[in-house]
């Protein structure tokens, strides 16, 4: 069924193309070249990309980068039309002439730029009562990325975006803070008037701990495609969408023919090489084990050592000391034992395993524009191998852009996308099959180049090889036999009828659709650690929505005021369709590496379906009146009737209010320096409706007894008289631009508080039930948002820009429902992010250690050891201690553009200051005794001993003793050159103690604390195994700082000259060189991106399958990427 639509999609969009390409027609006639260059009248230097057209034609060209232009011409009596933004019009007869030069005026024009708002409506910016953030298509397009909400990183203020993965992970994109507890607050995507589908929560899972991120559906999207993006911030932009605007809403218009005024073809290609440069800073310095066992210290007999491969320890005997060992592939003598080879250390086990990834996308366009009709019709390829062995990614889209006037009063226009995604293989991420978690645990004394034939000798497609068959995972197996596998088969469009009806009256109409499929095929080989048999599973998806919508406009100026007003509704019709068919978690498969759903035994097999349905009737109107272009007010009304909430709540009305002022027109300022000086006020309600079936209770289907199908029931109680989220905003603006635009100014500031939250409270057993919805709690988030652009140097050919925006957000719970004062994110690595009311969400909550807490006892901040001399904790459910926030203090996006002549190079860079993560993969690796950090981080007593010692640490106590952030202080090491202290084991001694420095409570027979005793070197100090020593109790130590800077992007692009380009038979040609998100710095200083600490998950908590604020082995090594594109334009 998808073959035939995709069959009768490519036969209408060539039928299409066809009728549209025979109804330009060309003329030829006697020909001549008219010549001339194009300048500035205040200081003479050229003015590139001036549109010169020959006035009633089509025909045109632009000037170069000097004003120059050339244009061929034919026929008398001509005239030119010369115009270009920011200068005021010309016309010009041309007579006789084949030189024509043209001085150009500034103009204010610029001032009154055109942005899209809801509904697609284009409005002046300057009429606006709120913020609309904008990019323009060139600038998502210098850089290709995979993804076209990359390319809005550090471009806007109000707006963090997350990449949670390498290639082809979900990006997530937050405006003006987290408004819900119940979704994944993400916007509303609307595509030339199509809303389309788009969620953060796209984790599948078949087989044991193999997560995989599948990348949400706006990736979908050609980047290439774009014509330009707004971001409708706050309700007051937004409110227009009713209940679906609560997360703000991203407006996305796509290119159409109508700037090309003849047959226009486009190539365009990208190629980009990731080069990994960084790794986790892990040592290569111990062998697998918990001791450092020497030849002539060790418990195994004839004092040969003997690697412990199975172990998790990272402290076995040293490498590179010559020493002799059994290893797991030792040669075997002619009596079959084991001969001992020499331990040598693999530093570049991780540089051997990944693999350069490269990124190649192609693409073409084909346009025209007539005074009756206009096309363009393009098509674009990706192709993406990854940085890990035998992953992969390909896209694969189409897109058809016509217009059509069937009358001089009626327009019929068309836009039409169909894309196809797909893998052959998505690595998994967090822990289990992440061949990533296993490349690092490869101990540096196996060579990994050694494990790359994976499979064990006689046992092919049986056994993988490993150091410990059973308790390590080979990751070149993971690699390549491993596999998830997806396609998703997309198509989203819509047709729109614009009628104007006279001058004052116009209508709408628009049916839209977004719809696809997509297929997930799991196949895991037998001996991985977590599907030992093997595993299987199939997974279809096929959501789908249709809208209708109409809106009719009058709109009428009276003499002082403007006066527009509209009415519209819409009818929006959702599916989603869910079926899930496996082999039940370590089952496994009859017949090993028969990858079908037939090779599950029947009792084996995991299956699940749903099926849900959604409708909303929605009618909305709007007002908006000026006057005298200097006072605007915006009114608008929703009001929405869902399906999915009760008879009795099914109806909301979502109100906004917004004005602007321009005082520069009002008080008349006749400094000519300041062109704009605007004040501007909003508030609006808008909403977030809610899923199907999340009123009453649905039977489940529960693993059958005996052959007898069982059903089960879920643990909440849902909440049948639900209301919808209400979100309620508010914003102050100015806006100040100077010397003709050459300063620009941009702040606001916001509150949004969101309403009637869907909170869980906890019931008792007794219920039966373990918890019930309810609407409750009260989000409260505030914020500023500032941009300040300029143009300092514009003359002889050079201009530089700079635009530099500022973001800072915090959102806060004000109420929660009766006997509930915290929420919970998540929880994990002993601690986890929780919020109390009045406190700020993103808060991360840690076990106490237990501390000296007495002022003024000397001992004041020392951690108090238990007998052992280890730390002590209180539990993070008894005590309120705050270690961080994984939400930055403020995030600060610079772009600079620098152009001379034919040259400009373009950067934007990402400052975000703050927050905080956790780090399970060093949690682990440092548990595990892996990390250099760790070894880095050890107080080495060197000599010093007894009071000598002890004085060392208390005249250092800040550092050596106190706890501060994830420093635990540990004295001594694995060897002696660590300072290691002798420690007995096995009847043997060796020099691996450590203590920890504090002091040991002592005790009265009522528990009350009578003294202390130090534990700082002297003779009565605990001296413990420095493998059996991490602060495992303690999320803070694994909790970092966040704050990074990036290079975004990076281009240095050439135009070639347009007489060579004539020379060529093309319009223009352009060669550029780029590089993209590359980190420059980040605080932690642990090879790790604070950006990616996003865990996923295959459940949902909080609403979204991924924990925000810690990550474990999201380790994708640091990149540098160098890429190279070309456009030709014929």
């Amino acid at each position: 069924m998808m073959l035939h639509f995709q069959q009768q999609m490519l036969r209408y969009l060539a039928l299409t193309t066809f009728v549209f390409a025979l109804s330009i027609s060309t003329m030829v006639a006697q020909t001549r070249t008219i010549t001339g260059k194009i300048t500035a009248s205040s200081d003479g230097t050229g003015i590139p990309g001036v549109n010169i057209q020959v006035k009633g034609t089509q025909k045109g060209t632009s000037s170069n980068a000097s004003g120059a232009y050339s244009l061929e011409v034919s026929g008398a009596s001509l005239v030119l039309s010369f115009t270009s933004i920011g200068f005021d019009a010309q016309e010009i007869k041309v007579g006789n002439r084949n030189v024509v030069d043209v001085e150009m005026t500034s103009s204010t024009q610029e001032l009154n730029e055109v942005v899209v708002t809801a509904l697609g409506i284009k409005r002046e910016e300057k009429s606006l009562g709120y913020s609309v953030g904008k990019v323009a298509g060139k600038d998502l397009n210098r850089v290709i990325t995979e993804n076209v909400l990359n390319g809005l990183s550090g471009k806007l203020a109000g707006v963090s975006i997350n990449a949670t993965g390498a290639t082809g992970s979900s990006v997530s994109m937050i405006i003006r803070g987290a408004k819900s507890l119940s979704n994944d607050n993400q916007p509303l995507f609307v595509i030339d008037g199509v809303p389309v589908i788009n969620t953060l929560n796209n984790i599948g899972q078949v087989g044991n701990d193999n997560r995989v991120d599948y990348g949400n559906a706006i990736s979908d999207l050609n980047p290439d495609n774009i014509e330009s993006v707004s971001v409708l911030k706050g309700p007051s932009a937004a409110a227009l969408y009713g209940s679906r605007a609560g997360n703000g809403v991203v407006l996305i218009t796509t290119k159409t023919g109508a700037k090309s005024k003849k047959m226009t073809i486009n190539v365009n290609s990208n190629t980009v090489f990731d080069n990994p440069f960084k790794y986790l800073d892990m040592h290569s310095k111990f062998a697998t084990g918990i001791l450092p066992f020497t030849p002539g210290n060790n418990p195994y007999p004839g004092s040969i050592l003997s690697i412990e491969e199975g172990s998790a320890g990272g402290i076995g005997p040293e490498l590179d000391k010559g020493y002799l060992a059994y290893q797991w592939n030792s040669p075997k003598d002619a009596a079959g034992k084991s001969i001992p080879t020499e331990l040598k250390s693999y530093p570049n086990n991780l540089k051997n395993f990944i693999q350069t990834g490269i990124t190649t996308t192609n693409g073409f366009s084909i346009s025209n524009s007539t005074d009756a009709a206009t096309y363009r019709i393009s098509y674009s390829n990706m192709t993406n191998r990854g940085l890990i062995p035998g992953s992969d990614l390909f896209k694969n889209s189409i897109d058809l852009a016509t217009s059509l006037n069937l009358t001089d009063k009626i327009k019929l226009s068309t836009n039409f996308d169909f894309s196809r995604n797909n893998s052959n293989n998505r690595p998994a991420s967090e822990r289990g099959s992440n061949p990533l978690q296993w490349a690092y645990a490869v101990s540096p004394h196996i060579n990994i180049m050694d494990l790359k034939d994976y499979w064990v000798p006689g046992r092919e497609g049986l056994q993988q090889k490993s150091q410990a068959i059973g308790n390590y995972n080979n990751p070149w197996f993971l690699a390549h036999e491993v596999k998830n596998a997806f396609e998703r088969n997309r198509f989203f469009g819509n047709a729109k009828l614009d009628y104007q009806i006279n001058k004052e009256f116009s209508l709408m109409a628009r049916y839209s659709l977004d719809t696809y499929g997509e297929t997930r095929e799991t196949k895991i080989a037998p001996s991985y650690t977590g599907e030992k048999n093997g595993a299987y599973g199939l997974t279809t998806l096929s959501p789908s929505e249709t809208n209708i919508d109409f809106l009719a406009t009058y709109a009428k100026s009276l003499q002082d005021f403007s006066l527009s007003l509209s009415v519209g509704g819409n009818a929006r019709n959702s599916t989603n369709r869910f079926i899930s068919e496996s082999s039940r978690g370590g089952t496994g498969l009859v017949i090993p590496g028969l990858y079908t759903l037939q090779n599950i035994a029947t009792a084996n097999i995991q299956y699940s379906s749903s099926q849900s349905k959604k409708v909303v009737y929605s009618a909305y109107g709007m007002a908006n009146v000026g006057y005298k272009d200097m006072i605007y007010l915006d009114l608008t009304a929703r009001n929405d009737w869902s399906s999915t909430l009760p008879v009795d709540n099914r109806s909301y009305f979502y109100p906004s209010a917004s004005l602007s002022v321009l005082l520069n027109e009002m008080f008349q300022i006749p400094n000519n320096r300041i062109d704009l000086i605007k004040v501007r006020a909003g508030v609006a309600q808008a909403g977030n409706d809610t899923n199907p079936y999340s009123l009453f209770n649905t039977l489940g289907l529960a693993e059958p007894w005996a052959g007898v199908t069982r059903l089960s029931k879920p643990g909440s109680i849902l909440l049948p008289d639900l209301k919808p989220e209400i979100t309620t905003s508010m914003d102050l603006g100015l806006d100040v631009t100077m010397y003709r635009n050459r300063l620009r100014f941009s702040g606001t500031y916001y509150t949004v508080e969101n309403r009637n939250q869907i909170i869980p409270t906890t019931l008792p057993a007794s219920t039966g039930f373990s918890s019930k919805n309810i609407n409750a709690g009260l989000l409260v988030s505030k914020g500023i948002e500032l941009t300040l652009g300029g143009t300092p140097i514009d003359k002889n050919g050079w201009r530089l820009d700079l635009t530099t925006n500022f973001y800072k957000n915090a959102t806060t719970i004000e109420e929660l429902s009766e006997g509930l004062n915290f929420y919970t994110l998540w929880t994990d690595a002993k601690g986890g992010a929780w919020t109390y009311v009045g406190d700020t969400i993103g808060d991360i909550y840690d076990n106490e250690l237990v501390v000296v807490k007495d002022q003024s006892s000397k001992y004041f901040g020392y951690p108090i050891l238990d007998g052992d001399g280890s730390w002590q904790r209180i539990a993070a459910s008894n005590t309120r201690n705050k270690i961080g926030n994984f939400n930055p203090d403020f995030i600060l996006g610079l772009q600079t553009s620098l152009t001379y002549k034919n040259w400009s190079l373009n950067m934007t860079f990402d400052w975000r200051n703050g927050g905080d993560f956790v780090s399970q993969t060093y949690r682990y690796g440092e548990s595990d005794l892996k990390s250099q950090r760790f070894l880095d981080n050890l107080i080495n007593p060197g000599t010093m001993t007894g009071d000598a010692l002890r004085n060392y640490l208390v005249a250092n106590q800040e550092t050596m003793i106190k706890v501060n952030g994830n420093q635990f202080n540990i004295v001594g090491g694995p060897t002696k050159e660590y300072g290691g202290y002798p420690f007995e084991y096995g009847g043997k001694v060796y020099p691996n103690g450590v203590f920890n420095p504090g002091v040991i409570a002592q005790y009265d027979s009522k528990g009350n604390i009578t003294g202390y005793e130090e534990n700082l070197g002297g003779p009565n100090t605990r001296i413990i195994p420095f493998g059996d020593n991490y602060p495992w109790d303690f999320t803070r130590a694994a909790m970092f700082d966040a704050s990074f800077v990036k290079l975004r992007e990076v281009s240095l692009a050439y135009e070639l000259p347009s007489n060579v380009v004539k020379k060529l038979g093309l319009q223009a040609a352009n060669f550029s060189v780029y590089s993209r998100n590359i980190i420059l710095w980040t605080a932690a200083k642990i090879g790790i991106d604070p950006e990616t600490a996003f865990q996923p998950q295959a459940g949902t908590q909080a609403g979204t399958q991924f924990k925000q604020g810690i990550e474990r082995y999201n380790v994708t090594p640091w990149v540098i990427p160098v890429g190279f594109r070309l456009g030709l334009t014929f």
